[in-house]
């Protein structure tokens, strides 16, 4: 990655995993991991269930672990019977949300257009955004991932001002390799990081692109992280199963150092 225009971002992703006692018990954990150590290179933050959030928050204070939700809703209140919204998660001191993981895509519905809307109600509340696009095993093995990918985050980004830029991480993540154990392979990786940042490019200047975080995400771990990070144009992982052991965690941010 190029540090000297943007900072590398390891951010877990929980999933449906840790009750709020379980979680406190994880952050202790990373910040024993971290007790002492330089990182300073990277941004840590951990997106967990919302039960966990104001635990994890209380249990995160004076640590450089950085809080975000897994979701938001578009709607700012209203008839959404289990939605949160982003006011309610700025209210509770949230920083960051995922927006567009490929399990909402494929589970929950949920489409280009509604991650465009959440992704723009969640900055305009002041959150930023770890936004995720990725292609299917289907749709590479067609050939169309840049193809895929660029639409997801040209859509995705409608609206969104060059200003709010500075507020959104754009995440990598190929659907074949989320929890599958399967991991694109490092030049894989960063060949549709470079599509990304060439379409963030063509929407707002090269300067906005070359300032934008881009992560990989889709089974990094502790053995692959160092590859991985060390391509140009990655910059950083959305890390889900290996989010969850804390020296698995450590091991990708102290690569993320490098």
């Amino acid at each position: 990655m190029n540090k000297a225009t943007r900072k590398a971002v390891i951010a877990g992703n929980w999933k449906m995993n840790k009750t709020p006692a379980e979680a406190v018990e994880l952050i202790n954990a990373i910040k024993a991991e971290i007790e002492g150590k330089d990182v300073s290179g990277c941004e840590i933050v951990t997106c967990v269930p919302y039960v966990d959030l104001v635990p994890v928050m209380e249990a995160a204070k004076g640590s450089p672990i950085k809080v975000g939700a897994e979701n938001v809703h578009f709607a700012a209140s209203g008839a959404y019977t289990g939605e949160i919204s982003a006011s309610m998660l700025t209210a509770i001191g949230v920083e960051y949300v995922i927006i567009g993981h490929s399990e909402r895509r494929q589970y929950f519905g949920e489409t280009d257009v509604t991650v465009n809307l959440r992704t723009k109600a969640a900055l305009e509340a002041g959150l930023k955004v770890i936004l995720c696009v990725g292609e299917t095993l289907e749709q590479r093995e067609q050939g169309i991932t840049d193809e895929t990918v660029s639409l997801q985050t040209k859509v995705a980004l409608l609206g969104v001002t060059e200003e709010q830029m500075k507020n959104v991480i754009i995440a990598y993540e190929p659907v074949w390799a989320i929890g599958t154990g399967k991991t694109a392979t490092s030049d894989q990786a960063d060949e549709v990081c470079d599509v990304i940042r060439n379409v963030v490019a063509a929407l707002y200047s090269s300067a906005v692109a070359e300032a934008t975080t881009i992560q990989y995400g889709g089974s990094m771990n502790a053995k692959n992280a160092d590859e991985l990070l060390g391509k140009v144009n990655v910059d950083g992982g959305l890390i889900g199963g290996a989010s969850l052991k804390a020296p698995d965690f450590y091991a990708i941010i102290s690569a993320a150092q490098k």
